[in-house]
């Protein structure tokens, strides 16, 4: 099958890759030159693990091409799939106009009868203007139009693709439909069809429910702090509750970041506010979620009674483990707030090579993690990276006396709690130790 896949960073990359690995003779197109001579080289536009060898693989075998011309991508394509990283600002409000204005480009384009499979994060109803958008500019097309919500993780993209639980589709003709089922049928054994709208309602809900659950741990974590409670021991009690479940994201810990969730957040506010409908609920986890970013700023600030001169080191600084992305980074955004309160900042991170100014210029990029900790009087686990759980415990040996370590996820709680030297804070980790019921 034959098949365009627009718009070539993470999302546009992994689907185009992997796609041609199942066997689809697949043409990745963007409009950004650069993009596309380095992927004809076979070197993706970041970093995820097996992505380069699996668009290598592509290349050689002559399935995947890439090209930055629209009419010879679209040629004799029989589906253009939409996956352009739909662009959001510092306040998590997507700019869907710019993904829009790529489509309509399309449109023109496109052959006849093709089926158009949208995966950027778009607000419901994108479909249905892309539809009028379709009839006004060539109303001879016949062109279908479809919803896949995008499901990749950073970090874990191409097993997320070729190994999903379910792919949610929706279509309006059965034309599209089949034509999707032959496209999806090697990746997943279960495709989950529905309306146009109702998919791309779908993936609003799973991520404002997915945000609505964070916060809502985090903010029963903060309670526990102050009451002698233990939130990992509440996490057990709420998932061990049938009506919940083992998997629920009730555990406690750092806010969420990035765009994804917050924008599906403000997807749904939007809508609600078009349409004069009460969306309390969705609107105050935004709100809660960004009160909780400032969790660790909150422990550096009671533990010292002035930051500035304080030495910090902070242990990771992508968005999260397993990408070279440092947008939307809350470590970074950490590093930045440290830095005007006068600290000392020493920063690592295994895949950061440069940080961009400013903050380049006012943080000491350690060698590594022990380099890091020389001298620091707090360690901050700003990306879990799973090489630091592998440091030796005498490292902290480097920190002044007494030191603390902030970890909102306990990731290296094994490593640095109970550690005479070492006051280790952890979200919803009670402040004063409260007895405990051995069996």
């Amino acid at each position: 099958m034959k098949v365009c896949v627009m718009g070539l960073w993470h999302l546009g990359t992994v689907t185009a890759a992997c796609l041609a690995d199942k066997g689809h003779r697949v043409v990745g197109f963007d409009s950004d030159a650069d993009v596309v001579a380095k992927l004809t080289a076979g070197r993706p536009p970041l970093f995820e693990p097996g992505l380069a060898d699996l668009v290598r693989r592509g290349l050689n075998t002559g399935a995947l091409t890439f090209s930055g011309d629209l009419a010879t991508a679209l040629q004799d394509c029989e589906i253009l799939w939409v996956a352009i990283d739909t662009p959001v600002d510092d306040d998590d409000r997507a700019d869907v106009a710019a993904v829009e204005c790529q489509v309509f480009e399309a449109l023109r384009h496109l052959p006849h009868g093709a089926t158009v499979l949208i995966s950027s994060q778009m607000p419901v109803g994108s479909a249905r203007k892309l539809e009028a958008a379709s009839r006004e500019l060539r109303p001879e097309l016949d062109a279908g139009f479809a919803c896949s919500p995008e499901n990749l993780r950073l970090g874990k993209a191409i097993e997320v693709f070729l190994n999903p639980d379910r792919i949610i589709v929706g279509v309006r003709k059965e034309r599209d439909r089949l034509r999707i089922q032959k496209l999806l049928e090697t990746i997943a054994p279960r495709i989950e069809w529905m309306s146009v709208e109702s998919a791309e309602m779908t993936k609003h809900a799973i991520n404002a429910f997915l945000a609505l659950s964070v916060t809502f741990a985090n903010e029963i974590a903060c309670l526990c702090e102050t009451t002698g409670a233990d939130a990992k021991e509440v996490e057990r009690g709420l998932k061990t509750e049938s009506r919940i479940g083992p998997k629920a994201y009730v555990g406690p810990g750092a806010a969420f970041a990035g765009g994804t969730l917050a924008r599906d957040v403000q997807f749904l506010s939007a809508l609600g506010s078009g349409a004069a409908v009460p969306t309390a609920l969705i609107r105050a986890v935004k709100e809660s979620n960004d009160a909780h970013k400032a969790w660790p700023r909150r422990k550096l600030a009671e533990h010292f009674r002035t930051l500035d001169g304080v030495a910090v080191a902070v242990w990771g600084l992508t968005y999260k483990p397993g990408t070279d992305t440092l947008r939307r980074s809350l470590a970074i955004e950490l590093c930045a707030w440290l830095v005007e309160q006068g600290a000392r900042v020493s920063v690592h991170d295994p895949m950061v090579r440069s940080i961009p100014a400013p903050l380049g210029a006012r943080v000491r990029q350690a060698a590594s993690p022990i380099d890091c900790l020389i001298g620091a009087q707090a360690l901050v686990i700003g990306t879990e990276w799973p090489e630091y759980r592998e440091v030796d415990p005498g490292a902290f040996a480097a920190m002044q006396v007494p030191a603390v370590v902030v970890d909102a996820n306990r990731f290296l709680r094994q490593l640095a709690a109970g550690r005479s030297a070492v006051r280790y804070l952890a979200v919803g980790a009670p402040l004063a130790p409260a007895a405990r019921f051995k069996e």
